[in-house]
This record gives structure tokens, sequence and C-alpha cells, in this order.
């Protein structure tokens, strides 16, 4: 799964990459739209985090035929709600973005891209359910194969559409958006027959088994949605403030957004084949496992994220010159990447919880730790460093110290959950004796 994060990710900062070639203004007009795009991406992780849960503790239970019939109900839910989303997103671009803070000519940049970027993040979503019921049954091969697949096909399309070929011009931003439109296509139409081969979906049964967990879906489903919306949120009004600080500021903050993302590769593949193990676990009732498993992953993700950053960090001004093609930019890039990057283990222990705190059945603490990360810990430590210090510099002093933050809340609300649950295993056991 690491791998195949990395390179699904990997192509995003592609992406990135070679819009930076086009120039200041269109790498801005990309930037504008991650908060839109992370807000589809927020609804579909917590649809996956619903269809991971419940699919696994079926399993675990022994309930082979209900996890099929669960698999084909989230399915067409999920790629119903996103295609509703995608298309209100686009009625609503204008008051949106100017609300954002673009102004005319990045906003027609923006709408040249827009449409097929909604259409590439309907075919991600898709995929992504279909990469979570592999998960669920134990198969992270498919969906880690399938990742390097999609990205290799966005790299070969990206610079064809992007700049052109022979004597055609190429789409320029709006480029970008179909190269990974094809590459979503051709995953979903490979996933789609092995789904089929490997007898995973049912079709009968399914509106008994709809009354039946549509409450227990909601319940995990829900949570995990308001958790997952809230980080577009915060972007939005994260991107607000970044704004103030000029156009080659909003470049760089996008360019520090796709590299994060990549530098998280671990933290997302363990929030991905985790939950379903834990699952697994949760069905049977084996919390020793649990307690071993999540202690082995917070070490993992404080280790390796440590030194990925600090490695990176040391490495800015190269990593800078590779990505951006505008001065200013790599400027800008590399104070985000020196302050940012060594704060990620942090933010990787904090997102680490959430996504064991929606398996485990604490799905409202998941979203509040969530809530806290965001509006308590990073938002406001945001607001602060850019008001105290008026640069770039103090945006992302205040964005690290926001995630040492919440990395601190979200042991603090691992080590109480998992005390709360020994006690009471404890009583019962004791009940049992008597």
């Amino acid at each position: 799964m690491a791998i195949g994060v990395l390179s699904l990710l990997g192509f995003q900062l592609v992406d990135s990459a070679f819009i930076a070639r086009l120039g200041t203004s269109p790498l801005a007009a990309q930037s504008f739209t991650f908060p839109l795009t992370f807000l589809i991406i927020g609804v579909q992780v917590g649809i996956g985090i619903a269809i991971a849960a419940l699919i696994s503790r079926a399993l675990g239970a022994g309930e082979a035929l209900r996890a099929r019939r669960l698999g084909t109900l989230v399915m067409a839910l999920g790629t119903a709600v996103i295609g509703v989303l995608c298309v209100l997103l686009w009625v609503v671009q204008v008051p949106v973005f100017t609300a954002l803070g673009a102004d005319a000519p990045t906003r027609e940049m923006i709408h040249d891209y827009w449409a097929p970027q909604l259409l590439a993040a309907w075919g991600m979503a898709i995929v992504y359910f279909a990469y979570s019921l592999f998960r669920s049954h134990g198969n992270t091969r498919v969906p880690g194969s399938m990742m390097v697949i999609t990205s290799l096909l966005n790299l070969v399309l990206d610079p064809l559409l992007i700049f052109g070929v022979g004597g055609w011009d190429g789409l320029g931003l709006a480029g970008a958006a179909w190269a990974t439109v094809g590459a979503f296509v051709v995953a979903a139409s490979v996933l789609g027959v092995r789904l089929v081969k490997l007898d995973w979906l049912a079709f009968t049964g399914l509106k008994q088994e709809w009354r039946a967990s549509s409450g227990a879906f909601a319940g995990v489903a829900g949570p995990a949605m308001a958790g997952q919306l809230m980080p577009p949120l915060a972007a939005m009004l994260a991107i607000y403030l970044v704004a103030k600080l000029g156009e080659s500021a909003v470049a760089a903050w996008g360019l520090a957004g796709r590299l994060e993302t990549v530098s998280l590769m671990v933290v997302l593949a363990l929030t991905m084949s985790l939950p379903p193990w834990l699952g697994r676990c949760y069905g049977a009732g084996d919390w020793n496992q649990i307690r071993r498993l999540l202690r082995l992953t917070l070490k993992v993700v404080v280790i390796w994220q440590l030194s990925l950053g600090i490695c990176m960090a040391l490495l800015a001004p190269w990593l800078a010159q590779v990505l951006a093609g505008n001065p200013e930019v790599r400027s800008d890039l590399v104070v985000l990447i020196r302050f940012l990057l060594p704060s990620y283990a942090a933010l990787g222990v904090c997102m680490l919880v959430v996504s064991a705190g929606n398996a485990l059945g604490w799905p409202l603490r998941a979203m509040l730790l969530s809530a806290t990360r965001l509006f308590i810990c990073y938002l406001p430590c945001l607001w602060f460093g850019v008001t105290l210090f008026g640069n770039l510099a103090g945006l992302g002093l205040g964005a690290a110290f926001g995630n040492v933050l919440a990395g601190a809340a979200a042991l603090l609300m691992l080590q109480r959950s998992l005390a709360e649950f020994k006690y009471q295993e404890t009583a019962r056991d004791a009940t049992k004796v008597s």
C-alpha cells in the first residue's frame, strides 16, 4: 500500500510540477481548487472508512454473504453521492472561488480546468471505493498495483495533453485533469472486471440488508464523513490567509500541499491497511492484538516521518528547484518545506489515531479529534503566525506548531480510550468470575 500510495500521490505532485512550467498563474489557479477537491475526497474517504469497517467486521464474524451485500450497497451509494456532489460544485464554482480570493483572470483559468477535474474526482472516488472493498477482504496487492499503473498512465498522458505533441499545442491546465480522467477510466475498468470474477458483490437481498445495516453504516460513515469534511473547510480558510501574502505564496502553498501528501505516504498506507485488520480483531474480540498493532504502527510513524522530514528539510532548495519554475515560488517553497515537513511526524500520529478510532467503534471520538486538530490546534496557530510575522515564515511556523499540538492531543485521546476499555474489560471479567 505504501508503494501504491506513493505512486498515486506522486502523480498529483507530477501534475503540479508540469503545471508549474506553464507559469505562476496556472499553478495558483490549480491551488485554489484544492479545498474543493479535498471536499470530494473527504466524502469519499468517509464512505470508504465505512466500507472497510463494516465489511471487515462482518468477515471477522464469519458473515461472508453479508459482506458481499454490504460491498454492493456502499459501492452504489458512494458512486451516486459523489456524482451529485460534483454537479453541485460545478454549479457554485463562481461564488465559491470568488470568496476564496481568486480574481477574474484566475477564475477564467479555473473554469476551463474545473469540469474535467470534477470528472476526474468522480472517477477517482469510484476507484477508491473499489480499493476499499479489496482492502476489506485483506487484499492490498491489487489496490497497490493499480495505483502504480494509474500513476504511470498519468505520467505519460500529462505532458502530451498539457503541452501537446507534434503540431498540436495541447490543452494547458485542463490537460492535467484530462490525463487523470484517462488513468482512472482504465483503473475502473480493470477493477470492475476483477470484482465480478472474485464474486465479492451480491445482487439479491439488498433491500433487506439496507434496512438492517443502514443504521450501522450511518453510525460509522456520518462521523467519519464529518471528520473528513473538516480538512477541506480548514483548507479554504487557510488558502484565504495565504492569498493575503500574494500569488507566489498561493502557488508555493499548493506545491507544499502536494509534497505533504507524498511525504505522508507511509501514514496514508497505514490508515488504509490498518483499519481492516483492526476491524477483524474487533469483530473477533482480540483486544490484545489491537494494542500490539497500535503500538507498532505509532512507533513506525514517528520514526519514519521524523527522519524523512529532517532529510527533506535539508534538501529543501533542491526539491524546490525541481518542483517550481519561478524563483520567487521556489524561495517560498523552501521556507514551507523546512517548517512543515518535520512536523508531519506529529500529524501522522493524529491521522493514525483518527483512522483507528473509526475502525474500533469510536467514530464520534475520531470526529472530535479531527475537529480539535483543525480548529483548535492548526487554524488558530496558522492565523497567529501570519498575524504576528506577516510573512510565509510565520505561516509555516504556525502550521508546524499546530501539527505538534494535534499529535499530542491524539496520543492523549488514544491512551484514555484504551484505558477506559481496559477498565470495562476488567469489570466484565470480574462479573463473570463472581
